[in-house]
């Protein structure tokens, strides 16, 4: 029987708090025992192969699954940015740059509601973060791969969340792009301090970036800091091969052996 999460009072600076919580759906276990918590300012990776439920863990957070065991404490309302993989975008429809951003601020408009000149200028500072402000009439499915992805970015700072969850941003990019994805997230995780939570399958391209890791294996998840990943053999260990964490040009990077 599934559990509802509860909004609950937590000490500190914790936001979200995991507690022994296993999830899954139709009745198949996809992680359990999952224990660890978001704090405030977080920049927190989630990292791991795909399917091992990654993306599952964001939906625990957003409510739109509950956990089977276990219980997720949230310590208050929370404002959540939602930055979906962009190939699940419908791209039939011809939406504009603008439009989607616009999306970001429906949640205040009722069923026949109209955008107010506060809702675009919001809009209007979202492209501008995103350096995308001079194409918001052009067509959102004539954009590049990492176009489209600063256009969602925008759609979710719209939103102005106080929690910011990115689903696999850099897919389909190549490294040019990647870089200035995580650029642009990590600009925007200082500027406006927001908590971020990015799922990725790929360690290099958030490396740099993260200030936690979540990894997910067997159906488990274990929580490192940076600085700590190095530690005991932990990376080949999760890997099952020899595996280090080098420096090249100041830059973190990962070493197979």
């Amino acid at each position: 029987m599934a559990r509802e999460r509860k909004e609950t009072f937590i000490l500190g600076k914790e936001l979200i708090r995991f507690n022994g919580v296993s999830l899954g759906y139709a009745g198949k276990v996809v992680l359990e025992n999952l224990n660890f918590s978001i704090d405030e300012n977080d920049f927190l990776g989630i990292i791991g192969p795909n399917g091992c439920g990654k993306t599952t863990i964001l939906r625990s957070i957003t409510g739109r699954i509950s956990p089977s065991a276990g219980s997720i404490e949230i310590s208050r309302k929370l404002r959540l940015g939602y930055v979906i993989q962009r190939q699940f975008l419908d791209e039939i429809f011809p939406f504009s740059v603008r439009d989607v951003v616009e999306m970001g601020r429906y949640d205040r408009l009722g069923l026949f509601g109209r955008l107010s000149s506060e809702d675009r200028e919001v809009v209007e500072e979202s492209l501008d973060m995103v350096e995308l402000r001079h194409m918001m009439n052009v067509p959102f499915r004539s954009l590049s791969g990492g176009q489209k992805q600063r256009v969602l970015i925008a759609r979710a700072l719209a939103f102005q969340p106080e929690l910011m969850l990115l689903d696999e941003p850099t897919n389909d990019l190549d490294i040019a792009g990647e870089n200035k994805i995580m650029d642009l997230i990590h600009e925007i995780h200082h500027k406006k301090g927001l908590t971020v939570v990015i799922v990725s399958h790929l360690l290099h391209v958030i490396l740099n970036h993260v200030e936690k890791l979540l990894f997910i294996q067997d159906h488990r998840a274990v929580m490192r800091s940076i600085d700590k990943i190095t530690e005991d053999g932990f990376i080949s260990e999760l890997y099952g091969s020899r595996v280090k964490i080098g420096t090249v040009g100041g830059k973190k990077v990962v070493i197979a052996e």
